[in-house]
This record gives C-alpha cells, structure tokens and sequence, in this order.
C-alpha cells in the first residue's frame, strides 16, 4: 500500500467531508432565515446564498493539495501525515466557517443590515483552509 497516495486521498476527502458539514450547517440557516422573511412579508435575500455556500471551498483546497501530493517525492509517511493533517485543518475550517454563515444569515436576514462583516468573519475561516494548503504545498517543496 502507497501511504503517500493514501495521504493525499485523504487530504481531499476529509477537506470534502468538512464542506459538507459546513454547507448543510449555513445552508439550514439560511432556509430557516427565508421563512422567517416570507411569515414576515419581507424580502428574502438571495445574498444568503453565499453564506450557504462558502464552506465549499475547502474542497477545492484539498483537491489541489492532493494533486500537488500525488507527484511528490517526500517520504510516504510524511505525505500520509501531512494529508491527514492539513485535510483535518480544512475540514474544521469549513465546519466552523458554515457556523460563522449561519449566524450572519440569520443577522441579515432579520436585521439587513452587516453583510460585510459577516462576510469578513467567514472569510477569516476561509483563511484557515487557505493557510493549510500554502503551508502543506510548501513543507511539499
């Protein structure tokens, strides 16, 4: 068995299995937010989208580390431990990133009002996945 290979695997699914946490997690909120703006007449920001959706970027992030991973040269356990490590980083920071959209889904939603900072917050979980992958592609040579 190639462990490298297996650590890249591994890096995009546990990355993929973080944005779908993250997704369903921002993406229930933001249904939950449109009921509420329907039962109280008001407009239904579709802006909410973005919120339900940015978890998925971790997926991408981890495709990309494990592309890079399958044709590298450093050792298989290093690779195998690296996968794991850096697929565990995207994945908590999708996780948590969805729960970060939730939350300005619901602020915007009642109050529509703040979308740029909610934004920001996201976007600061998103730097997480972002460091990950720089820092793993980088310990790559």
């Amino acid at each position: 068995m190639n462990f490298g290979l297996l650590g890249a695997a591994l890096a995009m699914g546990i990355a993929a299995i973080g944005s779908a946490f993250g997704i369903g997690i921002a993406g229930q909120a933001a249904i939950g937010s449109w009921k509420k703006c329907y039962v109280s007449n008001k407009a239904a920001p579709f802006i909410l989208t973005v919120f339900a959706g940015a978890p998925l970027t971790q997926t991408i992030y981890g495709f990309l580390l494990m592309q890079q991973m399958k044709t590298a040269a450093a050792d298989p356990g290093f690779l195998f431990v690296l996968g794991i490590a850096s697929g565990l980083a995207m994945a908590f920071s999708a996780f948590f990133q969805g729960k970060a959209g939730a939350a300005g889904a619901d602020a915007l939603a009642e109050t529509g009002k703040g979308f740029s900072q909610y934004i920001t917050v996201v976007g600061l979980c998103e730097t997480v996945a972002l460091f990950a992958l720089v820092f793993s592609m980088v310990a790559l040579g």
